[in-house]
């Protein structure tokens, strides 16, 4: 085929169950899809990607996330992140950034050789230049592109800027030239207009919005698989299970479905002994020790039982060390009976996508991109307007704890929610739309490629590689 080209995604990690490398995951399925050869460069892989040869996924650990350089720039120029607020100078700043690019242009020329070795006609670069998880990965990326003009399509889930623990920090010159960059000639992929707009008007680009997406064509069910859940885990049948299934970080607002659920039995106390709060996914790439024993004290004083499962939750189904059968995360949401998606920001909202393509009523906030991505497709929740008391806790309605109790003994109408917001998000945010899209990012940006691609030949001649 004319536009099918050998592409190379390049992540600090993937095979988790993190939202980017469930994203990647997805971009992955339609490119081979659409004719295209697929290689990933990752820093580490969580799990093994079945559906790409062994060959074709390349391990490069200077881009891992836990590299000791990584975490040891990390403590350096971010300083909510070790408590270590003493200031640099201008100096020692600009001898930090210049390390950085020294070790990002070592990284860069292994990552160059893979290209000319496996004939690379384009990298996807996925949140390396938007994130600074991987600093010495961003800064060889952005030396591909700016010194090898190599065609890259930027995948930009969230930026350095919405997080305090980066938005504090010694090296923001460096940040500013190259997450994200602004160089000519390369793609930038945002997940919603708000990001598009904000990109737009901090870095003069005109970026691409592709929404997350969920494959509602192959939607989870209970199946033979799955229907085991609430007996492994000692769980009745009348037991009412309210899934958090996202990783344990303060963006998530945890506390405040806990909350909920307190104010929930508090009014409805028929509920109190039915109620069990399941967090599915573990504690994260965010560093906070303390967060996790707050909900576990929180949850306790609320008297809502909690039950991490993180250790049984995988990418992919299959047995622990143990023999113990590990299930998705979307295994764990289908058997829901409720859903908690409250978070105080999201790039865009994987797990909420995931509830709904399972068939699972939600309730969550009205964060920014549901209110201007999500919400306006026509879909329908148990919603929590996104207001905070002075107190910073989340201000929860008596209306909601209503709804809440209504939509559990109302099967009609859990159904009719549920369904109208399968069909609305299987027309908005399915694989058909991921597909389209795919394919014409890649069919506008061909001739770059194929640009891209004579320069690799050329330099393959000139170094006998």
């Amino acid at each position: 085929m004319e536009n099918t080209f050998t592409i190379a995604v390049i992540c600090g990690k993937l095979g988790g169950v993190d939202g980017v490398s469930l994203e990647v995951d997805k971009w992955i399925h339609i490119l081979l899809s659409l004719g295209h050869t697929v290689y990933t460069i990752a820093g580490t892989y969580t799990a093994e990607l079945s559906y790409l040869p062994g060959k074709n996924q390349l391990l490069l650990p200077e881009i891992a996330f836990n590299h000791p350089d990584q975490l040891r720039y990390e403590k350096i120029v971010f300083p909510y992140l070790s408590n270590n607020h003493e200031k640099l100078s201008l100096r020692q700043e600009e001898n930090i950034m210049s390390e950085l690019m020294k070790k990002g242009h070592h990284i860069a020329s292994k990552i160059y050789e893979i290209i000319q070795k496996n004939d690379i006609d384009v990298i996807i670069a996925e949140n390396t230049n938007a994130m600074p998880m991987t600093l010495t990965g961003g800064t060889a990326v952005h030396e591909l592109v700016k010194e090898k003009r190599m065609a890259t399509i930027f995948h930009h889930h969230d930026f350095w800027w919405e997080r305090s623990r980066f938005s504090n920090n010694h090296i923001e010159p460096l940040l500013d030239d190259i997450m994200p960059p602004y160089d000519l000639g390369v793609e930038h992929v945002v997940l919603t207009s708000y990001a598009e707009h904000i990109l737009r008007s901090i870095k003069r680009v005109q970026p691409i919005i592709i929404p997350n997406c969920e494959n509602f064509d192959n939607p989870v069910k209970i199946d033979e698989y799955n229907s085991t859940f609430r007996e492994d885990f000692g769980f009745t049948k009348k037991d009412i299970l309210v899934i958090q299934p996202t990783r344990i970080v303060r963006r998530k607002r945890i506390e405040d479905s806990i909350r909920l659920l307190g104010l929930f039995i508090k009014k409805y106390p028929q509920y109190k002994k039915r109620i069990q709060y399941i967090i599915s996914l573990y504690q994260g790439d965010e560093p906070d020790d303390h967060y996790i024993n707050e909900i576990n004290d929180l949850a306790s004083k609320q008297g809502i039982p909690v039950h991490h499962i993180a250790d049984r939750v995988s990418s992919q189904r299959g047995v622990d060390a143990d023999g113990k059968k590990l299930y998705t995360n979307r295994d764990v949401i289908v058997n829901a009976d409720l859903v908690t998606y409250l978070p105080i920001w999201e790039g865009f909202g994987n797990a909420l996508l995931e509830a709904i393509a399972a068939r699972v009523p939600v309730i969550t906030t009205t964060y920014l991109v549901y209110k201007t991505d999500i919400k306006v497709a026509g879909v329908r929740n148990i919603e929590i307007r996104d207001q905070y008391d002075p107190e910073g806790r989340l201000i929860i309605q008596d209306k909601v704890l209503d709804d809440m109790a209504y939509i559990l003994t109302h099967d009609n109408v859990r159904n009719e929610i549920v369904d109208t917001n399968y069909n609305v998000a299987k027309n908005e945010f399915g694989f058909n739309t991921l597909k389209f899209k795919l394919k014409t990012l890649i069919n506008n940006y061909s001739d770059e490629i194929r640009a891209s691609r004579k320069r690799i030949m050329k330099s393959k001649i000139y170094y006998s590689v």
